[in-house]
């Protein structure tokens, strides 16, 4: 495949998370909105998330859509962009495959308990 393809494969990835944390949250994506994608090559986070946006949904996102899977390098990847006061994710897709979410366990039990929280409260 090649490198342009590529990029464009990722980016699409990235634009379809930005409108997932955008219906989740009820803030606006786009450029130089307070979700944004964030172009290739650019450091940190493959999804850049306002204070407002962090509020609400406090992680770090890494996106990659790849058919070779490479998970502890994309886990070191995360932890490294991680932002402070957040947990990493993980977002990984292969063609043809739906979108797989890989986190910490404790993260994971974390949401669990807020959601039952939520429902009990």
């Amino acid at each position: 495949m090649k490198p342009q393809s590529a990029k464009a494969k990722g980016r699409s990835l990235q634009k379809w998370v930005c409108e997932k944390i955008a219906e989740v949250t009820g803030l606006e994506w786009g450029k130089d909105k307070p979700i944004e994608s964030r172009p290739s090559g650019q450091s940190g986070t493959d999804v850049r998330l306002e204070d407002q946006v962090l509020k609400i949904f406090p992680f770090s996102v890494e996106c990659k859509f790849q058919e070779r899977w490479k998970i502890p390098q994309w886990i070191e990847q995360a932890k490294a962009n991680k932002i402070e006061g957040t947990n990493w994710l993980l977002i990984c897709k292969q063609s043809r495959q739906p979108p797989i979410v890989i986190l910490e366990a404790e993260a994971f039990f974390d949401i669990l308990k807020k959601a039952k929280m939520g429902v009990d409260g």
